[in-house]
């Protein structure tokens, strides 16, 4: 695994520390306002309909439907000239990913197996990319480069295995004709993009937006459009190649999706009233979950497959990293904020109670597994 930096790296890199620091501020901002006299206002504007949605819907469906296009941008570009487009060097974080993913869901499982919050197995298993790669910025350059390009392919993995878990468990009801439509539109833009050579970007956003209507429609969860748009914009393999409408867009959509598209979804989605009772509710099965999966789980799951893949000789660690660095980085992959809170908008639809125990205790598990991250690199650093 290399430890050169592109500048493409290193501007993502950037944007999401500056935007973990927008996050933290955005999410303190909206749990104070959800508490004090003005919560009543405050909420009412997120559950104002407007058009036939809320307006959280429409963060959580539209906003987010542009992040997870982002997200895929990404993952295209680490899959075909980044970290991931190696199979030696992809190996290691793709396996590390999958036992950040397995193992918090099966202690997840194992506390809410037969209850009626099973459905929320999912919650623990993604990591919030923006907080983790910000938390690891804080620590500069006391930490390995190639840290920081294993981490990011970890949680770019990692977001593709939430992508897949949303659109296999959490759809309820499936239009045929809806998503035939939105597979139709989607195979078009391949069509564009590998017989045409269309090069142009404003087909491909015009049909991804036909795209997302259809999806919306058809009961799949509409973000996944974001992804499937992604794939279909031509790609190229060199490195800063400006006439690359994939690599123009996601340097355009760097800077929206770090200051404006994830704050308003932690605006919309962390006005949490907090309850008297609320420490009762991480005694639940459903919050101890979340937090076993989130603490335990991730860095647990993340440093063992990673061990056992190195030591079987299927990859090997980077000259530069150490065991105590894959420990620190599934550390931070147990801050699962941003994914962690969509996915629990959908395993618990119209349970307030649920939702609300599912938040604090998905707050409190992100906030003890970024501390400890740093905690752990820092002194590693030494």
């Amino acid at each position: 695994m290399t430890a050169n930096l592109s500048a493409t790296f290193i501007r993502f890199f950037e944007s999401e520390k500056a935007g973990g620091v927008v996050l933290i501020c955005c999410t303190i901002l909206s749990l104070l306002l959800a508490n004090s006299t003005l919560g009543p206002a405050y909420l009412g504007f997120w559950h104002r309909e407007v058009a036939g949605l809320s307006v959280e819907l429409w963060v959580n469906d539209l906003l987010m439907a542009i992040f997870f296009l982002f997200v895929g941008l990404e993952l295209e570009r680490e899959l075909y000239s980044g970290e991931l487009s190696d199979l030696r060097n992809a190996l290691l974080p793709i396996l590390a990913a999958v036992g950040g993913i397995a193992l918090p869901a099966a202690l997840h499982a194992a506390f809410n197996a037969g209850t009626p919050t099973q459905g929320g197995a999912g919650i623990p298993m993604a990591t919030d990319i923006a907080f983790a790669l910000g938390v690891l910025a804080l620590l500069g350059s006391r930490i390995p480069a190639s840290l920081k390009i294993f981490l990011t392919a970890l949680a770019v993995m990692d977001d593709l295995g939430a992508i897949v878990v949303i659109a296999v468990f959490y759809t309820a009801h499936v239009s045929l004709p809806y998503l035939a439509g939105a597979l139709a539109v989607f195979a078009l833009l391949l069509l564009c993009n590998r017989v045409l050579r269309v090069m142009k970007l404003l087909p491909y956003l015009a049909g991804g937006a036909l795209m997302w209507f259809l999806m919306l429609k058809s009961g799949v969860h509409a973000t996944i459009a974001g992804v499937l748009l992604a794939f279909a914009i031509p790609f190229s393999h060199k490195s800063e190649d400006h006439e690359s409408p994939s690599h123009r867009l996601e340097h355009w959509l760097h800077r929206p999706v770090a200051f404006l598209i994830l704050p308003v979804f932690a605006l919309a989605n962390t006005g949490i009233v907090i309850p008297a009772d609320w420490q009762q509710g991480l005694l639940s099965e459903n919050s101890l979950g979340i937090m076993a999966g989130l603490v335990l789980g991730k860095p647990l799951g993340i440093f063992l497959l990673s061990w056992l893949a190195v030591t079987v000789g299927w990859c090997r660690l980077p000259a530069d990293l150490g065991w105590r660095h894959v420990l620190g980085a599934g550390m931070l992959g147990g801050i699962g904020f941003t994914m962690s809170i969509f996915i629990t908008n959908l395993a618990f639809p119209g349970q307030a109670d649920a939702i609300t125990a599912s938040k604090i205790a998905i707050l409190l598990a992100s906030l003890v597994a970024g501390a400890l991250g740093f905690v752990w690199l820092r002194g590693a650093a030494r």
